[in-house]
């Protein structure tokens, strides 16, 4: 069930779901395939891709959506409950429950990790995939390189203060219990059942996400149709012009390619 609500002046729709939090998001009506924007950690919907992609969209017509997971922006829930796992129904319940038709994912940082399971989970309406800077396995490879004294340490504590630059505090205050849930649904140990186009974009300046970790997914993906672009001076946000215009290329160039195949 959908209701809407007025915030900020603008109107955000919420869906109503039995037992999860409510998800806030923004829809915009139009052909298929539909694209859907999946956020990466602690982003709302209201980043510069996400605003980015939906102005694409708008331009050519074509269905979009743009969400909150649950615990963040205006969607309702406990972010200290929230987990890997719980973020990846919130991207379940936006693909089953607003989404119609065929969908290209457009996942930034952890988005790119849960484009993925989305891809294996629901391989009928996920026909492409495009990753910004994917995180795939990303904190747990993280958490998994720190020396032995650090973990054994975070793990008396409970809590990992990971630094960051993109957070006000200089740090982001991760559970000890988010990381070990988070192991579950790591993905490259084995190849990646996704059997759709692939499209991998990647700064080679990020600090955050190593690039080679696209070079990974690329080599696990069973997909045939797969390709990897790397630019050269661009960090992890990836949000400058020449970034933001490589994005929409990428979405475009695959709405042609599918429009062929997929009517």
């Amino acid at each position: 069930m959908v209701k809407e609500a007025f915030r900020q002046k603008t109107s955000i729709s919420f869906l109503s779901r039995p037992d999860l939090p409510n998800l806030a998001y923004k829809r915009l009506k139009g052909k298929s395939p539909g694209i859907i924007f999946i956020p990466g950690y602690m982003s709302n919907m209201n980043g510069t891709k996400a605003l980015a992609v939906e102005e694409f969209c708008k331009s050519l017509g074509h269905a979009y959506i743009r969400f909150d997971y649950s615990g963040v922006g205006n969607s309702d829930g406990n972010l200290q409950e929230c987990t890997v796992g719980r973020w990846r129904k919130d991207v379940l319940s936006v693909i089953d429950d607003l989404a119609v038709g065929p969908q290209i994912l457009v996942g930034s940082s952890l988005g790119g990790w849960l484009m993925l399971h989305a891809a294996i989970a629901r391989p009928q309406k996920v026909v492409a995939l495009i990753g910004i800077a994917s995180a795939v396995d990303g904190l747990v490879t993280q958490f998994n390189q720190l020396p032995v004294e650090m973990k054994k340490e975070i793990e008396m504590k409970g809590v990992w203060s990971m630094p960051s630059k993109y957070n006000e505090e200089g740090a982001y205050h991760i559970q000890y219990s988010f990381i070990k849930e988070a192991e579950h649904h790591c993905l490259l140990h084995s190849p990646i059942p996704v059997n759709c186009p692939v499209r991998l974009l990647h700064g080679m300046e990020d600090d955050i996400v190593s690039w080679h970790t696209s070079i990974q997914v690329a080599d696990r993906v069973i997909s045939k149709d797969i390709d990897v672009i790397l630019r050269k001076h661009s960090d992890h946000r990836m949000k400058e012009k020449a970034d933001l215009q490589l994005l929409v290329y990428t979405i475009d160039d695959l709405i042609d390619k599918l429009s062929t195949v997929v009517n």
